[in-house]
């Protein structure tokens, strides 16, 4: 009886803000402490797997979801995945140029060439099948196998004659990466760099989810007419040192779900389910019990 007793106290406590107001709940709680042993024991134990049920869920990230964990300590790691990369021109890729001189006009007449929309408003240069784009003044110029930095020097000094202090900026515009699967928000990322680390656009797309398994993360990359899969652990630092830890451009990263996660994901949702059920029951039936009290009196 001490503990029914108990259980009565705690729920008038979590179901009132003050003396002076209690909800429909707890006053039914009252009700039902004048009336026989029966009815007392059958609220209490609902009362009391509710608090069960409640107490099984857990806060707690799965060890699965932490990056790097042989790193203990303090360390200095060598030997890292190098970061000077630059990435050859190919047939299809859209470049945007933009020139700065002396010269406006010309800058506005060469900058706006282009048949593609650029990001930045400016017209894109789309590389045609015979890996070659249309410049103004220099007509049809090779550019497949030439990196971003070696195309900009190569305009630089044949634009020379025509633009005084010339400086070319070339960047892509149509180089992404997709990453999907257990992340927060699956998404295409604009890449506008050479590379960009696995890290950061899993942090970009809101990071692995509670079910995702980081120590078996996929990324699939484009050779020329294949496809190449790698599994990559970001559980290990030795990430750091795989050439794998730098994303190209258009290449996937999928995340997959981790089964046992979801397993016990679906246990706590019928918990939850079942929690929320013996609540209402419970609350139902305090309230006939309440309405009873009032006929009866």
């Amino acid at each position: 009886m001490a503990t029914i007793n108990t259980l009565i106290f705690h729920t008038l406590n979590q179901q009132s803000q003050n003396q002076y107001q209690l909800s429909p709940a707890a006053i039914a709680v009252q009700s039902i402490h004048k009336q026989p042993f029966f009815y007392q024991k059958l609220v209490a134990a609902m009362l009391f797997v509710v608090i069960s049920l409640s107490s099984c869920v857990s806060s707690k990230l799965p060890a699965n979801q932490e990056y790097f964990q042989d790193l203990k300590r303090d360390t200095v790691l060598t030997n890292l995945a190098s970061k000077q990369y630059e990435n050859k021109i190919q047939v299809g890729d859209k470049l945007l140029i933009e020139a700065t001189s002396l010269n406006l006009v010309e800058d506005n007449i060469f900058n706006q060439g282009g048949t593609e929309g650029g990001e930045t408003g400016g017209k894109a240069f789309l590389v045609k099948p015979n890996g070659t784009i249309l410049l103004h003044r220099l007509g049809d110029v090779p550019v497949v196998g030439l990196t971003r930095n070696e195309l900009s020097l190569k305009l630089q000094k044949d634009l020379s004659g025509y633009m005084k202090d010339l400086i070319v900026a070339v960047a892509f515009v149509n180089h992404k990466i997709t990453v999907m699967g257990a992340v927060a928000t699956p998404q295409v990322i604009a890449l506008k760099e050479e590379q960009m680390p696995v890290i950061d656009a899993l942090i970009l797309s809101g990071d692995v989810s509670l079910l995702g398994k980081t120590n078996d993360v996929i990324i699939i990359r484009e050779q020329g007419n294949t496809k190449q899969v790698k599994h990559i652990n970001l559980q290990q630092s030795s990430i750091l040192q795989s050439e794998w830890y730098y994303l190209k451009p258009n290449d996937i990263v999928f995340v997959p779900k981790d089964d046992t996660l979801v397993k016990d994901e679906m246990k706590k949702q019928k918990r939850e389910n079942l929690r929320n059920t013996v609540a209402f029951v419970a609350s139902g039936l305090s309230l006939l019990i309440l309405i009873l009290d009032r006929v009866i009196q």
